[in-house]
């Protein structure tokens, strides 16, 4: 049984929590950390969009300035998502390949969702593992309702494999800044995303604590993908990195805007 170092449930801003998981990738490609697990929540609250879109399609940039909520682009494809300070969890996976005992992109998505489907259990909740097609990525959905969506980074045999968990969802803090060009009114789109998405509160009928599911998607990764997991913390290199690229890279507007870091052009 292999050992993975867990990193225990943080905060931080956008920006900092997405240096924080290319850092942790960096590191793993150089082999300086074990795989690793990484939990996170987001304050305040942040809109983060895929590697490759565009930014004035997919959000309201005017609405989450009023409202103070970051944005920021992700390493990882897929699509646009609102992280909500209070109502989600965030989870990482960075891990070599090779210890999935597969190079296959949905398989690697299949074998992590997994984690997250038992610890759903554990909540009572039973979750579907959806493979998703040219346009969507893979996700978990409970009844058919979207609860979990995930994206992927591949590099040197090294995948990041970050998401999230929605305790609870609130449609019109979600609509109010992610951009949906068929609909009129956030009204309009509301009506559909509710048949559409779902939180673990929803399902269960009750408040699900945030501990309550971080500690259950510790014990869900653990027995799906049978490994020990050992409390750990970033290293000395991987937080001077983070801190770098918070900075020269994740809170700048060539990012975020174009997709363009310091050191392109």
């Amino acid at each position: 049984m292999s050992i993975w170092r867990l990193l225990k449930l943080e905060t931080h801003n956008a920006y900092v929590n997405m240096a924080i998981d290319e850092a942790i990738l960096t590191a793993r490609i150089r082999k300086l950390v074990p795989n690793t697990l990484r939990f996170y929540r987001w304050q305040p609250s942040a809109v983060s969009i895929g590697r490759f879109q565009n930014i004035e399609n997919e959000v309201q940039l005017e609405n989450c300035t009023k409202q103070g909520v970051d944005v920021v682009r992700r390493i990882t494809g897929g699509g646009t998502v609102y992280h909500d300070s209070q109502d989600e969890i965030t989870y990482s996976v960075i891990v070599n390949k090779t210890d999935l005992s597969t190079q296959d992109v949905t398989a690697v998505y299949a074998k992590i969702y997994a984690g997250i489907a038992e610890a759903l259990k554990i909540l009572h909740v039973t979750a579907d593992f959806q493979e998703g097609n040219t346009k969507t990525c893979p996700n978990l959905t409970v009844r058919g309702k979207k609860i979990s969506g995930s994206a992927q980074s591949h590099k040197s045999g090294v995948v990041l494999q970050h998401g999230t968990l929605l305790a609870n969802v609130d449609l019109e803090k979600m609509f109010t800044v992610l951009r949906v060009p068929w609909a009129k009114t956030c009204m309009e789109v509301m009506n559909v995303a509710k048949d559409k998405i779902t939180s673990i509160n929803a399902e269960l009928r009750r408040k699900a604590s945030i501990e309550e599911v971080n500690e259950a998607l510790v014990e869900g990764f653990r027995r799906a993908l049978n490994i020990e997991l050992e409390n750990g913390k970033l290293t000395s290199y991987e937080l001077e990195l983070a801190e770098r690229l918070s900075k020269e890279k994740y809170a700048t507007d060539g990012w975020n805007l174009h997709g363009k870091s310091v050191n392109e052009t």
